[in-house]
């Protein structure tokens, strides 16, 4: 190896291109939404929700915890793949192998004198006994003097000085060893000049005094030594700093025989002591200017494949990338981010597909956080936004519409008109209509009023106001629905908190998209009553105290329904016990298990005023309990109303298909008494954008 090394003008570095397919199509956040919603109702807070799917990942992705399952598993791999020994084991087959040569080489001798045959048979028993184990360092030490006879055992004496110079080289400077192979000794004087260059630098670094312009001359002069073409002086002590490390801990991890042995043995590198105490400033050096390095850390390595010096340093190296990369994939320190994961690593450690993987969770965390899904609130913690909680409830929509039509494909059908459903009638048009034309019957009236001319058609057909025929539409009355959910603790504990959630938002989204002249006001339930908005009822953590205070809930529905006194009250009221709790006339409240009779007779009271409010009262009953029953039933009776017990599954189509019902179904004018799948199979509701 030669250390010429041309002046750089200017430096260019090339590398992987890492920004993924450019054609690619962006990344679907339809299910980290679907998924995220899911958890925010049963009490995570949105950034909780992400992390969680980032963590699972999708039906066709891989998540965190898959990538961080890889890393522990290559990490043990290496562990339980190699030992510490490989170098000493190295030396200890040349040393063998010159021991034996020698002795065949004595044995062929027959000029030789027998006194000098007995001696140096006795020098080579002493430093490595027949039959014996050696110890390789004291052996290879008084060896260091020894004449050798045969010229291969010569040589593959020498091999050990020539190799321990090249793995402690190798520790320091990866790929030396190769690259020193069969070196001049012209070549080992320009890496003793190398080194000492290089701590005349650091030690410049560590006074203050360095400029770029030193670290330019350093590297027109080494450069040859860094493939890795390092920028300025930090990134050459970042790369050699981090290898030293890794080798520090290498050597805390040998036995304490192995760390003697190999100190020992180093000492013969290149034959040249000189190398030692360079690489011991080095190693002094940089430990100084880069003290944040793990260079106290070590590690257990049992495997049956011994590695050497450098390799095992590089397998050090390997096992500090991977626990950065678990660090990384954990996600659980402050300020986590995806941009936070190394994909270089990541690729070098587990392949490409790991950092295809990885980039795709890095562009759904952006895609969440800066495509309107996600926000930070005035308390700084994320939200889901309008937005999110749109999609959010189309997705519940369409999930309710797939459960009522008992088929897929129905729900997208754009035939419920947003001012009325058409009743098959038509009428002349009149100045001021907006219903759509109906075009056979404009068509046919110009065509006999041109023949009712004496015109023949022969000149054409011209249509004029008269002509224009419109299709009559079904007058859309108002509803003013209020939705009663009981957020008592038994909801929290018997599973029920995430689909009564999930059925406030579906009906929500339904309104607001398709019934916009609809009110609808959600009022949460437990030992007190209070309005909600969609937001606050889908972020809403359990409630853990006891109460259902139906009158309460009552109380504010009833109010609702008098600030719209033209349009038809719809009560809906979901529960899965009975009232335990009312309000007193002083605004406190009053709680008592079992129920008191004055707290049932609170709520039959206001139940009352509903009915003559003129309200279509519907009970969706959760649970089996017989008292429950009941109750709800009689409650029903007393105002004509309904009962549905569903399953939770089923929960939303319930309320959905009630509120449809107590509108009226498309083209009458009377409520709505079919089937679900009747409607929503035969007419539909469209759920679109």
């Amino acid at each position: 190896m030669s250390n010429r090394h041309t002046s750089k003008q200017a430096r260019s570095r090339y590398g992987r291109y890492g920004g993924g397919d450019p054609l690619a199509p962006p990344v679907d956040i339809a299910e980290a939404l679907d998924a995220i919603g899911q958890d925010v109702m049963a009490g995570y807070s949105p950034e909780r929700a992400m992390r969680e799917f980032l963590r699972r990942g999708g039906r066709d992705q891989r998540g965190l915890d898959d990538l961080a399952r890889r890393v522990a598993e290559r990490r043990r791999e290496l562990l339980q793949r190699h030992n510490l020994d490989g170098t000493l084991e190295e030396i200890r087959q040349l040393l063998d192998q010159a021991v034996l040569e020698e002795r065949k080489q004595l044995a062929r001798d027959v000029d030789l004198d027998d006194f000098d045959r007995t001696l140096r048979e006795m020098q080579l028993d002493a430093a490595h006994p027949q039959g014996g184990s050696p110890n390789v360092a004291a052996a290879v030490s008084e060896l260091s003097s020894y004449d050798w006879q045969s010229r291969q055992a010569r040589e593959d004496y020498e091999k050990i000085k020539d190799l321990l110079g090249r793995e402690l080289l190798d520790q320091r400077f990866a790929g030396m060893k190769q690259a020193l192979e069969n070196a001049t000794d012209e070549d080992r004087a320009a890496i003793n000049e190398m080194l000492g260059d290089l701590n005349d630098l650091l030690e410049k670094r560590n006074r203050g005094e360095d400029t770029q312009a030193d670290f330019d001359e350093f590297m027109a002069k080494h450069g040859d030594y860094f493939p890795e073409d390092p920028q300025d002086l930090d990134e050459l002590l970042d790369a050699m700093a981090a290898r030293a490390a890794a080798a520090q801990r290498m050597l805390n991890s040998m036995s304490a025989e192995q760390r003697a042995e190999l100190m020992e043995l180093s000492q013969q590198a290149f034959g040249s002591p000189a190398l030692m105490e360079s690489l011991a400033r080095l190693d002094s050096n940089l430990q100084s200017l880069r003290p944040g390095e793990d260079w106290s850390g070590s590690e257990r390595m049992d495997g049956d494949e011994g590695i050497g010096l450098g390799d095992g340093t590089g397998v050090f190296q390997d096992l500090a990338d991977l626990d950065q990369l678990s660090e990384q994939l954990s996600q659980s320190y402050g300020g986590a981010r995806m941009d936070d994961l190394d994909l270089d690593k990541l690729a070098r450690q587990l392949g490409e597909d790991a950092r295809v993987d990885a980039r795709t969770l890095q562009e759904l965390e952006r895609a969440l956080r800066d495509g309107g899904t996600l926000r930070r609130g005035s308390d700084g913690n994320l939200q889901l936004t309008p937005k999110a909680m749109r999609q959010l409830g189309k997705a519940l929509l369409r999930d309710v519409a797939d459960k009522m039509s008992g088929r897929q494909g129905q729900r997208e059908l754009r035939r419920a008109g947003a001012a009325g459903d058409l009743s098959g009638a038509t009428r002349p048009w009149e100045f001021g209509d907006t219903e759509p034309w109906h075009v056979p019957r404009t068509i046919t009236n110009a065509v006999v009023r041109t023949a009712g001319e004496g015109r023949g058609l022969g000149a054409g057909v011209r249509l004029t106001v008269d002509d224009i025929e419109v299709q009559e539409t079904e007058a859309r009355t108002q509803a003013c629905v209020a939705l009663l959910v009981d957020t008592s603790f038994s909801m929290a504990m018997d599973g029920r908190w995430v689909p009564m959630k999930r059925t406030a938002l579906a009906l929500h989204t339904l309104i607001r998209s398709r019934f916009r002249g609809d009110a609808l006001q959600l009022i949460g339930f437990g030992r007190h009553a209070e309005v909600m908005d969609i937001e606050e009822l889908t972020a809403l953590d359990a409630m853990w105290d006891k109460g259902t205070n139906l009158h309460h809930a009552l109380l504010l529905a009833n109010r609702h329904f008098r600030k719209h006194p033209n349009a038809q009250p719809v009560l809906l009221i979901v529960t899965d016990g009975e009232p335990t709790s009312h309000l007193e006339a002083d605004g406190e409240v009053y709680f008592s298990y079992p129920p008191h009779p004055l707290t049932v007779a609170y709520a039959v009271r206001e139940l009352d005023n509903s009915r003559r409010l003129g309200a279509q009262t519907t009970f969706f009953r959760l649970g089996d309990d017989p008292g429950l029953a009941r109750f709800i039933d009689s409650m029903a009776q007393r105002v004509e109303g309904r009962v549905v017990a569903p399953e939770l599954d089923d929960l939303g189509a319930a309320v959905v298909g009630s509120y449809l019902g107590s509108r009226g179904a498309p083209g009458t004018s009377m409520p709505y008494r079919g089937g679900y799948g009747d409607w929503f199979g035969g007419r539909g509701f469209w759920v679109g954008d």
